[in-house]
């Protein structure tokens, strides 16, 4: 069961579905409508929105008037014991990269991104305090 929920806005909820599932392991857990669907991977549900001008739900314009947009540098983490064959499986499937892969004082990591150009951060833990979960 998820714990903690992110929400990403997406410019298609749809291409954001099969981006998630398909090469970040996430699971669907409903899309019950095309603007919105929520997915989750262990302890995360990512909620995807479409911005919605109707204003319906966590896409809808702002009492101020701003619209949710994708993009940005807020991310979530993923995990990995091989970044460098993660990295190497995303790019072979066309995945977009901002830049190389980062080499911390804590861990290795590379940023990707989602079809909406939403990141997500891969990284690999080189000191054990680093790993999410500690042995």
């Amino acid at each position: 069961m998820a714990s903690v929920q992110v929400r990403y806005i997406v410019r298609d909820v749809d291409e954001g579905l099969a981006f998630y599932t398909t090469h970040l392991g996430f699971h669907e857990d409903m899309h019950p409508a095309p603007a919105f669907a929520m997915l989750s991977r262990g302890p995360l549900r990512l909620v995807l929105n479409a911005s919605s001008p109707e204003g319906v739900g966590g896409g809808s314009v702002l009492s101020d008037g701003s619209i949710p947009e994708p993009g940005g540098w807020n991310r979530f983490g993923i995990e990995t014991d091989d970044l460098d064959g993660t990295v190497e499986r995303l790019r072979g499937a066309g995945v977009a990269f901002r830049g190389e892969v980062i080499e911390g004082t804590g861990v290795r990591q590379a940023i990707i991104e989602d079809p909406s150009g939403n990141p997500v951060e891969l990284f690999e833990p080189r000191r054990p305090e680093a790993r999410l979960t500690i042995d």
